[in-house]
């Protein structure tokens, strides 16, 4: 089991040429999204002024790939937490919420971009992209 970072996400949805270095590791696995990834995938959508029909069908592609975990006060409290200690290096809300999730699901988190996500205790990262470490 996994949960997918955002990018990792959108290179499969939008085929992208990293994809093909993340295949191995998906491969027979189960994928997790956090629901801030849905967010920020629907607001991608958006942003490329997609109609509400696409929308509709863009986000039952999304279900239908991925479990989606969704908001919890856990969740909440794990992502206060990873604010606090990273506090001194800032990391955005969406990246706090995605790392709380990984953290609160105990789930490996792979991304493009590990270096957003050093430095959380219990975090555990996969990436392609050896350079961000």
């Amino acid at each position: 089991m996994l949960l997918l970072d955002t990018n990792i996400v959108s290179y499969f949805i939008y085929n992208a040429d990293w994809k093909d270095q993340y295949v191995p590791i998906l491969h027979d696995k189960t994928l997790f999204i956090a629901f801030m990834t849905l967010a920020e995938m629907l607001e991608g959508a958006r942003h490329r002024q997609l109609g509400e029909r696409s929308i509709r069908l863009f986000k039952e592609r999304l279900r239908s790939e991925y479990f989606i975990i969704p908001w919890s006060e856990e969740i909440c409290d794990r992502f206060a937490r990873v604010r606090s200690e990273r506090r001194n290096r800032p990391i955005s809300v969406p990246d706090a919420l995605i790392a709380a999730t990984a953290l609160d699901y105990d789930l490996p988190l792979v991304t493009h971009n590990a270096k957003d996500f050093t430095e959380i205790d219990g975090l555990k990262l996969i990436t392609c992209y050896e350079e961000t470490l």
